[in-house]
């Protein structure tokens, strides 16, 4: 077996990677950067559904890449998205990745409400009082607390990510956030996740 793994130098991988994704789409594409996302979820992810489930609103990528460029910053709902962020290549444009779940006054709060920590994060993004790019890769319940907010007037993100991934209210959070009237990528459907948060960030920050 070993004789037909073809070695490549570790520089090379992901050109390769992104070269093997343009060829299976087999002329498939999309005006960029929107088709920079779409491959980067299909390299992060190895499924090919994301050409298909990827929904952008009017404009959206475009715009949060002019906003990345002048130092908006970054909200995830998960460490794991967090990490997973390029973030020196967004403190070159002046921004950062905020992340409030393990907060102990998120989780203090979370059980004295009775609701999730990912909507107290939301309402933390919120208190901000900044231009944010909100990437949601795990908890519905972020995604519907940031409806409300944005519905209250307390938060107007520049891009929504909406990725929670799973199956109790998943495809209703996302259908839900898409209705916002704020820019958004969401992938419909059950399919998302950390990775596929971060992975659309990315995306964008490399342009």
């Amino acid at each position: 077996m070993l004789e037909k793994i073809q070695f490549v130098k570790p520089e090379m991988i992901e050109a390769r990677s992104m070269e093997m994704i343009t060829k299976e789409l087999k002329g498939r594409t999309w005006p960029e950067p929107e088709f920079s996302v779409v491959k980067r979820c299909i390299h992060t992810s190895a499924d090919f559904d994301y050409a298909d489930n990827l929904c952008f609103s009017k404009g959206a990528a475009a715009l949060a890449v002019k906003a990345l460029k002048e130092g908006v910053s970054i909200v995830t709902d998960t460490r794991m998205a967090a990490s997973g962020i390029n973030k020196r290549r967004l403190a070159e444009y002046g921004g950062e990745v905020h992340c409030f779940i393990d907060a102990p006054d998120v989780a203090e709060e979370a059980r004295e409400r009775g609701c999730t920590r990912a909507a107290v994060c939301m309402e933390r993004a919120a208190a901000l009082h900044e231009n944010l790019v909100i990437a949601v890769g795990n908890a519905p319940t972020a995604l519907i607390r940031l409806y409300e907010l944005i519905q209250a007037g307390e938060i107007q993100p520049v891009l929504i990510v909406g990725a929670p991934v799973g199956f109790v209210n998943v495809v209703e959070a996302k259908e839900l956030i898409m209705t916002a009237k704020v820019p958004f990528i969401v992938p419909k459907g059950r399919k998302g996740g950390s990775n596929i948060a971060a992975a659309v960030c990315n995306a964008l920050l490399y342009q």
